[in-house]
């Protein structure tokens, strides 16, 4: 039986996002401590930064946390203010975007990774 693993997010680094300027992440909880099925991260994007246009095979469940933002998607935009939760289904094209003049914070859990 797995016991409850508590952290805080000042022990995690951050760590640029593809190489991009004023995009960072931090893995709160992941495969390296051993969850069992969902990961979670906590996105930072600079004002005027957004993370990559791009698709993958899994989802996404976003709540969004500070700032003021935009998901970029093939079937749209969606204004992202504090207090939104948003979920981005797997094999769609999608971004996240600041469009604000502070930085933008959401968690982002998304299925295991696999080794």
């Amino acid at each position: 039986m797995q016991k409850p693993f508590i952290t805080h997010i000042d022990t995690h680094p951050k760590e640029e996002v593809y190489g991009l300027e004023g995009v960072w992440i931090q893995w709160l909880l992941s495969k390296d401590i051993g969850v069992p099925t969902f990961e979670m991260r906590y996105f930072t994007v600079e004002p005027g930064k957004a993370t990559p246009y791009h698709k993958h095979e899994w989802e996404h469940e976003i709540f969004f946390v500070k700032g003021k933002g935009k998901l970029h998607t093939e079937f749209g935009d969606y204004e992202l203010t504090p207090g939104t939760a948003a979920y981005v289904p797997p094999n769609i094209m999608h971004q996240f975007i600041n469009v604000g003049d502070e930085p933008m914070n959401f968690i982002c859990i998304i299925p295991k990774r696999k080794d």
